[in-house]
């Protein structure tokens, strides 16, 4: 109750107008879109599929930000996946480095006759020019 005496109830997710009418809070569908992306594309990141998921989660994330000032919802979620979305995009960055360097230092051993002179090749190269006697 009031200070007049009149009983008033605060509800968290919904509020009520005058007329009766349940109004809903204000939602960023953007936000949701954007957060969704950035986790997608950071759990795939290390599979290449990431990188593409993240540029997108990341320019709705900058669109989702725009739209929570004015509007005052999902600024977390787009905060969120704006952290997600560069992450995966650090992460995609670094697995396409490892892959060009691994590919770059074995790129002789890519006609091997069988797995067993694939892997011998690619430890010759990998470990520097050592001699073969020393691997096992």
């Amino acid at each position: 109750m009031n200070a007049q005496g009149i009983e008033t109830h605060h509800m968290a997710s919904a509020r009520t107008d005058a007329v009766g009418t349940r109004l809903t809070a204000p939602r960023n569908g953007l936000a949701t879109a954007a957060l969704t992306l950035g986790v997608t594309g950071l759990l795939t990141s290390v599979v290449f599929v990431g990188g593409p998921l993240a540029v997108l989660g990341l320019i709705l994330g900058i669109a989702a930000l725009m739209t929570a000032r004015r509007t005052g919802a999902g600024r977390g979620k787009a905060v969120t996946a704006l952290v997600t979305s560069a992450l995966a995009i650090v992460v995609s960055g670094l697995v396409v480095v490892c892959v060009v360097w691994y590919a770059n230092r074995t790129q002789e051993c890519y006609r091997p006759d069988s797995f067993h002179q694939y892997t011998q090749c690619v430890r010759q190269h990998l470990d520097g020019d050592r001699p073969a006697s020393s691997h096992r």
